[in-house]
C-alpha cells in the first residue's frame, strides 16, 4: 500500500538501473587511460610505497634469524591435546549392542519392569470410566439408529 507521492516499485528499480549504470561508466572511464597504456606497452608507474627497496631486504636476510619460539605454551599446546583426544575419543562410536540373551536384564526388560506398576496404577485408575463411557456412546448410536 503506497501513500501519496512515494515512487512505485518499478520507479525504484529505474532508479537503480540508472545508478549502476552510471558507476559502470565511472569505472570504465577511470580504466580507460590505463588499458590504453597497457596496450602501447607504457607501463604505468607504481605508488612508491608499493616499490620494495632491496637494500631494506638485504638488511633483514644478513641479520641472524630469531630463535624459534612457539606460538603458543607448552601448557596451552598440552591441554588442547588433551581436550582433542577427548573429543576424539566421544566421536568414535563405542561398542556394538550387545543381544541380550534369555534370562538376562536388557534395558528395555528393566524399563518395562520399572513402568508396570504405574502402568497398573493408572489403569485400575481410568479404565473403568473410560470403558463405561465408551459403551453408553456405542448404546446411545445403536439406539439412535433403531429409533
Amino acid at each position: 500500500m503506497r501513500q501519496a507521492g512515494e515512487p512505485s516499485v518499478e520507479e525504484i528499480l529505474e532508479s537503480i538501473k540508472k545508478v549502476i549504470a552510471r558507476d559502470n561508466r565511472a569505472i570504465a572511464a577511470d580504466d580507460r587511460p590505463e588499458r590504453e597504456e597497457r596496450s602501447l606497452g607504457i607501463a604505468a608507474p607504481r605508488p612508491a610505497e608499493e616499490v620494495l627497496d632491496l637494500a631494506e631486504a638485504g638488511q633483514y636476510l644478513d641479520s641472524e634469524p630469531a630463535p624459534e619460539s612457539p606460538l603458543i605454551p607448552e601448557q596451552t599446546a598440552s591441554s588442547m591435546r588433551d581436550s582433542l583426544a577427548a573429543l576424539a575419543m566421544l566421536a568414535e562410536p563405542g561398542a556394538a549392542p550387545q543381544i541380550v540373551r534369555s534370562g538376562e536384564t536388557s534395558l528395555e526388560g528393566l524399563t518395562r519392569e520399572l513402568l508396570r506398576p504405574a502402568l497398573a496404577e493408572w489403569l485400575d485408575k481410568n479404565l473403568p470410566p473410560l470403558v463405561e463411557r465408551m459403551v453408553a456412546a456405542e448404546i446411545a448410536r445403536i439406539v439412535g439408529k433403531k429409533g
